[in-house]
């Protein structure tokens, strides 16, 4: 990769990272401002979510071979056209993927769940250290080993999970008219 070609994807990616964490944030924000407990949860349990899910495609991707994927592309298969595009480009996608996505998702969770934290302790008063510990300590458990197992899933099923992936690029692309089916 040229010296211009790789700052540009540098700037990209700092832009790109800034923007998700401002929009993730703002969601959280406006979730947990006028949220209950039980919607705050869930809120924190999706952030957390996606984060390991952008994880185990970013590491499939990069594990996955492109043989079979040219293969289903020259049986015109829907989705290994796209995912023989993410293979190719595994450093990109990965990083889009685990570090962008993945890394934000972690940091807003754990902003979403000290945002719980303090409500919880303004609720409750007593034991705050203790509040504050639990709830970071599950949401840390929950992120690491959720994309320990992502992880596991990935380097066992990688052609499964890039193809799923392929697909939904695909079906996404095709309905929103800015692509045809195909090569």
């Amino acid at each position: 990769m040229k010296t211009k070609t790789k700052l540009r994807w540098l700037v990209t990616v700092v832009l790109t990272s800034v923007s998700a964490s401002m929009a993730f944030t703002i969601a959280s924000s406006q979730v947990l401002g006028r949220a209950g407990y039980a919607t705050a949860f869930v809120a924190l349990a999706v952030f957390i979510m996606i984060g390991i899910v952008f994880d185990t495609i970013g590491v499939a991707v990069t594990a996955a071979k492109e043989a079979p994927f040219h293969s289903m592309a020259a049986h015109r298969e829907r989705g290994a056209a796209e995912s023989l595009r993410l293979i190719k480009n595994a450093d990109k996608t990965a990083s889009i993927c685990n570090d962008v996505v993945g890394d934000v998702t972690g940091i807003v969770s754990g902003s979403t769940a000290a945002l719980i934290a303090t409500k919880l302790i303004d609720k409750l008063g007593a034991g705050s250290i203790l509040i504050q510990l639990l709830i970071s300590g599950v949401v840390a458990g929950l992120i690491i080993g959720g994309k320990a197992a992502g992880k596991t899933l990935a380097l066992n099923n990688s052609t499964v999970i890039v193809l799923r992936v392929g697909k939904l690029i695909c079906l996404l692309r095709l309905r929103s008219g800015s692509g045809k089916r195909g090569l």
